[in-house]
């Protein structure tokens, strides 16, 4: 943005009509942060007629959610520095939340002598309900997605949630199988019962019987009273057994006996113990591998794998990335109090070129860590932790600015196949300037891009 000078003797009409006639709103404030100028869009947006508006300090009448802590006119008055498009939130008359974007600027006389400063602020109400919609329809409870494998699931969760029936969910670790286990019971007519999970291979071998079925007095050393297992606390509703291809082999039998008899006894106990339960299993091993290497029992699987559900990779539903960093993002902002927006499209970039080994969890600590570096504002690629060093390590390996831009459009070229449309919108920029930025820095394209078919 450049610096507006505002003249003190010519035309004051004609400068009122621009400012009037400006869709943003145009707020101008003195060195005291009071306010100087305020057009009719900066009413409609606030709440605030002009006449209450003006003479008034600034944070009086916007009200955001910066104007304590990190003011950005302060900011721009302070260091000569403009603020663009940053993403705030205003109270406005009513006490709702509008969400708008401002810029910021510093103002001058004819004679170069500081003014003021000026903020202009779009109203973004319109461009956040089209967000939330957008998001709404890519979202199944805590399920996030709009991929076409894991839409395919969701298809079917509620028909699965329906019967009582064993599922088995697979997949790599991080690909958040619990959560598709917790979707299926919140269909379920389980739901206003218990969801209990436990992680089969988060506990000794001595240990795991007393912790699924429970032990009486006595049974053991050191145990001085009874004690319910978590077939009890499911009782009624749904038991998760995560990592179920840890479950050592003497207790597959018992599990067995619970999916053919619904009895169980606890450990020491001379009495079988009914149980309505549904029970979910999870694993991220090949459990067909196991059955035929005698680790794993056969009539045990077959009892377990009644209906499969198989969580894509991270890697195969790349088109996911952007929204669970939007949704990270929201969740770590929150927790650590602090006031990030969004991501820059550089380090989405280097997002969605990773192949993410730890999956959906690996990202929510990518994010997580870039919200507790980020000052506020943007997540940068600075802010992304030295686990993608490979990844980043191929654009900072060049001695100059222009050599790492060259070889980030090139990467983006290759990446969408050298179709150079497919390259300008991920990159978020107009066709037009990624030619110009192509013929700068020499990039060789080849004769056929990626909309072309081999013949």
């Amino acid at each position: 943005m450049t610096t507006p000078y505002f003249l003190d003797e010519p035309s004051p009409e004609r400068f009122e009509a621009v400012i009037q006639s400006i869709s943003d709103g145009v707020m101008t404030v003195d060195s005291q942060w009071r306010i100087t100028c305020f057009n009719k869009s900066a009413e409609r947006i606030s709440g605030v007629p002009r006449e209450e508006a003006m003479g008034c300090p600034c944070y009086e009448v916007l009200k955001s959610n910066i104007c304590r802590g990190t003011c950005a006119i302060q900011y721009t008055i302070e260091t000569r520095k403009p603020v663009v498009n940053l993403a705030i939130y205003l109270m406005n008359k009513q006490g709702f939340e509008v969400p708008v974007s401002i810029s910021t600027a510093v103002f001058r006389d004819k004679h170069g002598n500081l003014k003021g400063g000026v903020v202009t602020f779009r109203d973004l109400r319109q461009v956040e309900e089209f967000r939330k919609e957008i998001k709404k329809s890519y979202s199944y409870g805590d399920i996030i997605s709009k991929s076409k494998k894991v839409k395919k699931i969701l298809e079917i969760l509620p028909t699965i949630a329906e019967s009582d029936s064993t599922v088995l969910i697979t997949g790599e670790s991080g690909t958040g199988k619990e959560i598709f286990a917790r979707a299926i019971h919140g269909l379920s007519h389980r739901n206003k019962k218990p969801f209990v999970p436990v992680n089969c291979g988060g506990f000794p071998e001595t240990l795991i019987e007393s912790e699924l079925f429970g032990h009486e007095t006595g049974a053991f050393t050191g145990a001085t009273r009874a004690r319910q297992g978590r077939f009890a606390r499911a009782e009624g509703g749904t038991l998760f057994l995560d990592e179920i291809g840890d479950l050592p082999l003497p207790l597959q039998v018992k599990l067995l006996r619970v999916l053919q008899d619904k009895t169980y006894e606890p450990l020491g106990g001379t009495r079988s113990l009914k149980a309505d339960v549904r029970i979910i299993t999870a694993t991220n091993r090949e459990l067909h591998n196991m059955v035929a290497d005698g680790t794993f029992r056969q009539d045990l699987f077959y009892r377990i794998n009644v209906i499969n559900l198989e969580i894509p990779p991270l890697r195969e539903r790349l088109e996911d990335v952007p929204l669970l960093v939007e949704h990270f993002i929201t969740r770590f902002s929150a927790l650590h109090n602090k006031d990030i927006q969004a991501i820059s499209h550089e380090a989405l970039d280097i997002l969605m070129s990773y192949d993410y080994p730890g999956n959906i969890r690996e990202l929510e600590n990518i994010i997580e860590h870039g919200c507790v570096l980020c000052p506020g504002g943007l997540i940068h690629i600075k802010h992304l932790p030295d686990s993608l060093r490979p990844t980043l390590n191929s654009f900072v390996s060049a001695d100059t600015f222009e050599e790492i831009e060259r070889q980030f459009i090139i990467f983006m070229l290759k990446k969408n196949k050298w179709n150079r449309l497919a390259t300008a919108r991920e990159m978020g920029i107009h066709k037009t300037t990624l030619f110009r930025k192509v013929k700068k820095l020499g990039i060789r394209l080849p004769d056929k891009d990626g909309r072309h078919k081999a013949p």
